[in-house]
């Protein structure tokens, strides 16, 4: 592997009457060259202290950081061949494009015509041709983040750092850059760290998601493992949406699971974990597995709410006491069902997973 996180554990020691705060706990990482990977999680979750770690700008309490064969650990950051573009751009404001990209390279001390070639070469990279001799107070806030990915990208690093890189613009402007992002790194084939709290830009930019929570990994895998087949609670509910159907096995034969659930029996297909008989769990139903039809369906429910949002229709049913949302996705149906119809609700058994009910702590 190229980088590795063996072990990495990071304690801050207590301060300010706060007890020793265990950030990141165990983390074991493998990133293949080449490869975009994606630490996605909610705010405390440790995955910008893990990219800290990764960048020398932490020092891990235990485990081993190991880049290209090399262990890094106690190398400073300008010693680890990698650039990092932050969440604030961190462009001087008295330097114009072409100097705020080259900053690194006049550090170096580099020849001027190999500066300006590689300068040049970045700018058209990230389609900022002809850019060079202007102010950053003259830039969009997608052209200067494009000026910060520049910056970074000069240096021609062995890793490339992102740092929630696109949380200060716009929506609009967020997915152009996803799309640009994703382009460059594929273009350069150049190993890639990034950080997010966004589902969204995690599933556009990566190869792997690693999902993290409360310091530890939920979970390693493609974007497609991720959604289709989580291993947790967590990981179902913060890649996309889901309902948690409460149901209770009858029986497992192979990847077919009979499940008893809202008073129905439901033959599940291509389940990805063993189950025992009688086992409490929970389906996991995202909103485009749920069908709502006037009749022909297997349960019985009553609209609570509907939204028609252009692309969809949402709804929440109420199949029982148990609150279902559902998405009507076929841009033929432009009919809501009102507040209060009785229809007929069915799943899309085929793609739904099932997790084993997770105790609560007192």
């Amino acid at each position: 592997m190229y980088l590795t996180l063996k072990n990495i554990t990071k304690i801050f020691p207590p301060r300010g009457g706060v007890s020793e705060v265990t950030a990141v706990h165990d983390v074991n990482l493998e990133i293949e060259k080449g490869e975009l990977v994606t630490l996605l999680g909610p705010s405390g979750c440790g995955k910008t202290t893990t990219l800290r770690m990764i960048a020398g700008f932490e020092f891990p309490t235990a485990g081993e950081i190991i880049l290209d064969g090399q262990q890094i650990n106690s190398l400073p950051p300008h010693k680890r061949d990698m650039s990092m573009v932050f969440q604030s751009y961190a462009i001087f404001p008295h330097l114009t494009v072409f100097e705020n990209i080259a900053y690194g390279l006049n550090v170096q001390r580099l020849p001027k015509t190999e500066i300006t070639e590689r300068v040049n070469r970045v700018l058209d990279l990230v389609h900022l041709e002809g850019y060079g001799h202007r102010a950053p107070t003259q830039l969009s806030g997608g052209q200067q983040q494009r000026v910060a990915l520049a910056r970074a990208l000069v240096m021609e690093p062995k890793v490339l750092l992102m740092d929630e890189p696109l949380s200060n613009l716009d929506a609009k402007l967020r997915e152009e850059m996803r799309t640009e992002i994703r382009r460059i790194q594929k273009e350069l084939n150049i190993t890639s760290v990034y950080v997010t709290h966004d589902q969204i830009e995690a599933m556009t930019l990566s190869d792997r998601i690693v999902v993290m929570n409360l310091g530890v990994i939920e979970q390693i895998g493609t974007p497609v493992e991720m959604y289709r087949y989580p291993n947790s609670h967590f990981v179902a509910n913060f890649i996309g949406r889901a309902n948690f159907i409460p149901g209770v096995v009858q029986e497992q034969v192979g990847g077919d699971v009979i499940v008893s659930s809202l008073g129905k029996t439901l033959r599940l297909t291509n389940v990805q974990r063993k189950l025992q008989g009688r086992e409490e769990v929970s389906l996991i139903v995202r909103p485009e597995m749920v069908r709502i039809k006037k009749t022909g369906e297997l349960f019985s429910g009553v609209i609570r709410r509907a939204v028609y949002l252009g692309d969809v229709i949402e709804y929440d049913v109420a199949v029982g006491d148990q609150l279902i949302t559902g998405l009507e996705t076929d841009p033929y149906v432009t009919q809501l069902f009102p507040e209060g119809e009785e229809v007929s609700v069915g799943f899309a058994e085929g793609c739904i997973q099932v997790l084993p009910i997770e105790k609560k702590h007192a």
